[in-house]
């Protein structure tokens, strides 16, 4: 792959990157540009490496989903996505200028964030970002059955959130 083909191929992924970390940060679009910006960085340096095993966006998310849970260890959140017991995280707070966007979304965000991470991670993955089943495995190191798991039971905790509004 040349310079010239992943920086095509990174404006084609770019959105859809910024978008998932946004997802997993709670709508944190500060931490998910920094964490964005990381990914695009750290794949840059190592795009000679790209063996084409895998699709490039899934290439791509793995480099961007470890940068994201580098930053939560850094910040001792770690074992809240270790601990497959894990209750709910906190409300999200979407901080975005426009107030309009962020009224519209800020019900989705909350009810994403209100998922567990594993939840949240694949949920945002599968729906979101339409990725299989096999590139989620590729992407967080989960078995499929596992992320068959989480799927089904992050469907009924949003809809369990969402009834309630």
């Amino acid at each position: 792959m040349t310079k010239e083909q992943f920086i095509e191929m990174i404006a084609l992924e770019q959105e859809s990157l910024r978008r998932f970390l946004r997802g997993l940060c709670s709508g944190d679009g500060f931490l998910a540009d920094d964490l964005a910006q990381e990914a695009l960085l750290k794949a840059y340096l190592s795009f000679e490496r790209f063996e084409g095993r895998a699709r490039f966006s899934t290439w791509l998310f793995r480099i961007a989903f470890n940068c994201w849970y580098d930053s939560r260890k850094a910040a001792g959140k770690e074992s809240e996505w270790l601990s497959l017991d894990e209750g709910p995280p906190g409300e999200a707070e979407v901080q975005e200028s426009d107030a309009d966007i962020r009224y519209e979304y800020q019900q989705l965000h909350m009810a994403i964030g209100s998922l567990p991470l594993q939840e949240q991670t694949v949920i945002l993955l599968f729906y979101m970002e339409d990725k299989s089943i096999k590139e989620i495995e590729m992407i967080t190191g989960m078995p499929s059955g596992t992320i068959r798991s989480h799927l089904s039971r992050g469907r009924r905790h949003l809809k369990e959130y969402l009834e309630t509004l």
